[in-house]
């Protein structure tokens, strides 16, 4: 990371910084992982703390949906959340992606009931028969029922 400009607010720095503190720990060790992730929510602005988490989180979670630690990691992550709204939803729904994933319970209406930004990615990302078919019904949006929907067409689902 080169070093800030006059120009570019000190958020942006820490964002940034934050995510590289973030992207080091290693993966499979949760309690360094939540010990980075509580640093990082100790920054005094708490908008930027919890998106730069959030994203982490995205990161992170994409990579861990099928593997069979993503359940030890959820709850280490959980429990460094508490209490912080938007990393907790987001959370969740990686949680449900992952139980779809793995072919763990979930329920329709969890699915239906979840975000914009969950359905999308369940759209992109999920290759379970079942949860693209109840999208392609029942999302929130036509986006999400239509892109549900082709994936079914096209056949690239399991």
């Amino acid at each position: 990371m080169s070093l800030p400009d006059a120009d570019t607010p000190p958020e942006h720095w820490r964002y940034a910084r934050h995510l590289e503190s973030l992207a080091a720990v290693p993966d499979g060790n949760a309690d360094a992982e939540a010990e980075v992730v509580t640093a990082v929510l100790g920054d005094p602005d708490r908008v930027m703390a919890e998106a730069a988490v959030v994203t982490h989180l995205d990161r992170r979670a994409v990579g861990l949906l099928a593997d069979d630690g993503f359940a030890a990691w959820a709850r280490a992550m959980a429990d460094v959340l508490a209490g912080r709204a938007f990393p907790e939803r987001r959370l969740r729904e990686w949680s449900l992606l992952g139980a779809v994933t793995r072919g763990e319970l979930w329920s329709a209406a969890e699915l239906t009931g979840a975000s914009d930004w969950c359905q999308r990615t369940a759209v992109r990302l999920l290759g379970s028969h079942e949860a693209l078919e109840l999208l392609a019904a029942d999302a929130r949006t036509r986006r999400v029922r239509n892109a549900a929907a082709e994936r079914l067409r096209r056949g690239t689902v399991a």
